[in-house]
């Protein structure tokens, strides 16, 4: 097993660069309005909209995952680390360091998305800083009850094809395509809902940037992602028993408590 300051820190970078190609291709590229030709009246978009975004978060897990999965597990995420904790996949004293890196490396990437940002003149970071929310915050005025039961039920299903896809039993080198993909079905289903969280240290990561109702939210998308890991952790099992963990190679025998070996 790869030591604890190596997965650690391969945590921490797998969720930089999950909130810094996510959040920044929400920030910068969903919505770029270019002149057309030497006709300054004539606007175009060139944005890539709100499939591009969801594709973004995606792959920034597919190529991640494949970097370091092998290192630390692939969470990225403080709600995938609490459903491999339940599940049986990884230790329950490694969860703390886990979190910590995940919230650290999130911030890192927004506060450099909030530094870039800045370089544009007339930017307003209030209500830009693609934060998550819920009523007069949610894109389409979702109800806090409609956001918890988006976030809660995406999450746990996410969960599902993490643990299912990084499964001994799985098809080898696939589990990092299952779990982008799904990531990207996700973004598609609730971007309009919440902006889509999924993952507290994404949420975490550009909120008080953002502000405009965006920190007094965040409780909710700390609260509706960890219970869906909490479902999605002990549904598994109930299902599928407890199979070995294998992202980045087969995994050998040992403990499926592990999170990987190296």
């Amino acid at each position: 097993m790869a030591s604890t300051p190596r997965r650690l820190l391969a945590e921490l970078f797998g969720t930089f660069w999950l909130v810094f190609g996510g959040c920044g291709s929400a920030i910068f590229a969903a919505k770029y309005v270019a002149s057309a030709g030497d006709d300054r009246d004539t606007l175009i978009q060139l944005g890539i909209g709100l499939l591009g975004v969801a594709v973004a978060f995606g792959l920034t897990v597919v190529t991640m995952a494949y970097a370091v999965g092998h290192v630390s597990g692939a969470h990225f995420n403080p709600a995938i680390t609490l459903g491999a904790v339940i599940g049986g996949r990884l230790p329950v004293k490694d969860l703390p360091g886990y979190w910590i890196v995940q919230v650290v490396g999130g911030l890192l990437a927004g506060t450099l998305l909030y530094a870039i940002a800045n370089g544009k003149p007339g930017f307003e970071a209030t209500g830009n800083m693609a934060a998550n929310g819920y009523g007069d915050h949610s894109p389409n005025n979702y109800s806090l009850v409609a956001v918890l039961i988006a976030e809660a039920v995406l999450t746990a299903f996410f969960l599902l094809v993490v643990l299912g896809a990084t499964d001994g039993r799985a098809p080898a080198g696939f589990g990092p395509l299952a779990i982008g993909l799904t990531l990207t079905v996700i973004h598609l289903v609730s971007i309009p809902i919440s902006n889509t969280s999924v993952n507290p240290a994404r949420s975490t990561a550009v909120a008080f940037f953002n502000g405009n109702g965006a920190p007094g939210q965040l409780w909710l998308f700390w609260v509706a992602p960890l219970l869906g890991g909490l479902i999605g952790g002990i549904l598994y099992p109930l299902m599928f028993g407890n199979g070995k963990f294998a992202l980045g190679r087969a995994s050998d025998d040992g403990p499926a408590a592990e999170p990987t070996r190296s």
